[in-house]
């Protein structure tokens, strides 16, 4: 297999462009899906639990495709494998908006797998091609993310209300984000390079699953994970019910991906400057316990509650990308507990959304899953404290 060659300065912007574009489809394709929930099940019938699993089904894309992204880059190489994962994320959008209940459901699962690749081969890349530059450009990464799934849960709306248009129209709009993606990628293709050592660590089993603070970093992802879901899942309908119109609630919902892209500008140096990370762990849990309490209690001001709510997210997601490699003693280590981590996390994220919808269809009520929210949190931050302590596995 042949391997990455030093590249000019020319290659390398050429590079961040496409890697930065890549990072533009990672998100937007499951997070512009939820204003539209109103109008999903308007149109086709589904439940709120049914609706539910439209977020849930790339969440378990994430836990079962992930471990094998390693096995499929050193077989065909990082870069065409981010390019299959391109074309798998393009696919599944375009199959969605066809129409028919079951291409919204299968062409969710396909998009979440294109992303699962992505998610793992993006960060290996930073790490070989740009080593001395990973925190400021992991930083750029998370913030394009952030900003075009902003885009796109603000748009989404106003694109589904105009004329001749519907809610087809605006989810096929989220192609253009992959397709210009894979535009940019072609000039990768004529390399073939395997993926880093530490991405080729054992998915499952060993040592690592019998380790307490595996286990604790392992919790801390999984009820991050959980919370960011639920709420990024079901906050159109929550403020819907609150009064707000499906517009506003779509830009506000815009508002908490924006939010949930700053901490990746600031976080990432104060972290590893620290001791241990009790503090600030306890701390952003409990701004996102805030949040739930506000939005819970009192709705009117909800884009308080939401900057809130994506500033706390955001910084539990980037500590537990942190802890996966500081509470490590070695690279494969690291690669394991990552593993282990995003695995078990997103599985049990994953029961989140159709859950929440099944209470409400039931109830008729968010307050169960409000309430739920804020304990889950205060939870995740007991497990911040645990995790966040100055160890190794």
């Amino acid at each position: 297999m042949m391997r990455r060659t030093p590249i000019p300065a020319a290659g390398h912007g050429l590079l961040l462009v496409g890697i930065m574009l890549v990072a533009a489809t990672l998100r937007a394709p499951i997070v512009g899906l939820a204003p539209m929930f109103g109008m999903i099940r308007e149109t086709t019938g589904i439940s709120a639990a049914e609706a539910g699993m439209l977020t849930t089904l790339p969440l378990i894309a994430f836990a079962v495709i992930s471990p094998f992204a390693a096995v499929l880059a050193r077989k065909h190489g990082m870069e065409r494998s981010l390019f299959g994962a391109l074309i798998l994320i393009a696919f599944g959008v375009g199959l969605r908006a066809t129409g028919p209940v079951w291409s919204l459901f299968l062409g969710t699962a396909t998009l979440g797998a294109g992303i699962a690749i992505a998610n793992v081969l993006l960060p290996s890349l930073l790490k070989r091609d740009f080593p001395t530059r990973i925190a400021s450009l992991t930083g750029a990464y998370v913030l394009t993310t952030g900003l075009v799934a902003a885009l796109a849960s603000a748009v989404a709306v106003p694109l589904a209300e105009l004329p001749g248009s519907g809610w087809h129209v605006a989810l096929a709009s989220t192609l253009i984000f992959p397709a210009i993606a894979l535009i940019a990628w072609i000039p990768q293709l004529r390399l073939h390079s395997a993926p880093t050592k530490e991405m080729v660590a054992p998915p499952h089993g060993g040592p690592i699953w019998r380790s307490a603070l595996a286990w604790q970093v392992t919790a801390f992802m999984s009820l991050s994970s959980l919370v960011y879901y639920l709420l990024v899942s079901w906050l159109p309908s929550i403020l819907t019910e609150a009064g707000y119109s499906a517009g506003v609630a779509g830009s506000l919902h815009g508002v908490s991906q924006v939010a949930t892209a700053v901490p990746g500008l600031i976080l990432g140096p104060i972290v590893t400057r620290m001791k241990d990370q009790r503090a600030i762990a306890l701390g952003v849990s409990l701004v996102a316990t805030v949040s739930f309490l506000g939005l819970w209690l009192y709705p009117p001001l909800a884009i308080v509650w939401i900057a809130l709510f994506g500033f706390g997210t955001g910084s539990t997601f980037i500590l537990s990308l942190a802890f996966m490699s500081m509470r490590a003693s070695s690279t494969r280590q690291a690669a394991a507990l990552s593993g282990m981590a995003q695995c078990v996390g997103y599985c049990f994220a994953a029961a989140g959304p159709p859950l929440a919808g099944l209470i409400h269809d039931v109830t008729g009520s968010w307050d169960i899953m409000l309430a739920s929210c804020v304990v889950l949190s205060l939870a995740l931050g007991a497990f911040g404290v645990l995790a966040g302590r100055a160890a190794v596995v």
